[in-house]
């Protein structure tokens, strides 16, 4: 995806939300939970490729 609105609406909202309102405690919950989304969402992905490849 090239920019934002190439995106899902639900991440041009999740980016606005961060970008205008989130407090520092905010940012914070909404990183970790990306950040274990992501990590998941990869390892299942190199898991398929190894298994496939």
């Amino acid at each position: 995806m090239k920019n934002l609105n190439d995106c899902p609406k639900t991440i041009k909202k999740t980016a606005r939300y961060i970008l205008q309102d989130a407090d520092l405690e905010k940012l914070e919950q909404i990183e970790d939970i990306l950040n274990k989304c992501i990590n998941q969402r990869k390892a299942k992905l190199i898991k398929q490729s190894e298994k496939n490849g």
